[in-house]
């Protein structure tokens, strides 16, 4: 069955592909949902405008990524915890922690969901942490963890 994507669907395209999918897919799950409308000759002109619309917000949010990474490179994030002689902290600094630090002390705000950070940091030093803005923009901000 051939479809025209009203939105994201994760697996199969983005807002705007011509997608070909099994029928069951397209007639139980994508039209019912209005993820998706059926091909036909008109839609191709729609299906066009919408590619169009859609490179235009990525180019516009990739630009603001970047401006955005430019600023957290170079900055190195501090935290002052309690931490043992051998370096391991009594608690531990969380995702939240970082956003919040993040925030506090550059000015930027991002979601949870940009960071990459799979654990917590629970050791004192210098620690990466990767985030993503964006599919095209990723890089990595510096966590400094002392003792105090």
């Amino acid at each position: 069955m051939k479809l025209l994507l009203r939105s994201d669907v994760q697996g199969v395209g983005k807002k705007g592909d011509l997608v070909e999918v099994a029928d069951g897919y397209g007639r139980n799950f994508l039209l019912p949902k209005g993820f998706a409308v059926t091909a036909t000759a008109g839609v191709e002109h729609q299906a066009a405008a919408m590619r169009r619309s859609r490179d235009l917000k990525d180019a516009a949010d990739r630009a603001g990524a970047e401006e955005i990474a430019k600023a957290l490179v170079p900055a190195i994030i501090a935290f002052t915890e309690r931490a043992s002689a051998e370096g391991r902290l009594f608690g531990s600094v969380s995702a939240h922690d970082v956003l919040v630090a993040v925030a506090d002390q550059t000015g930027v705000q991002l979601e949870r969901r940009h960071l990459l950070l799979d654990e917590s940091i629970k050791t004192t030093g210098t620690h990466p942490v990767p985030v993503r803005l964006h599919s095209d923009v990723e890089f990595q901000i510096t966590v400094e963890v002392t003792a105090s």
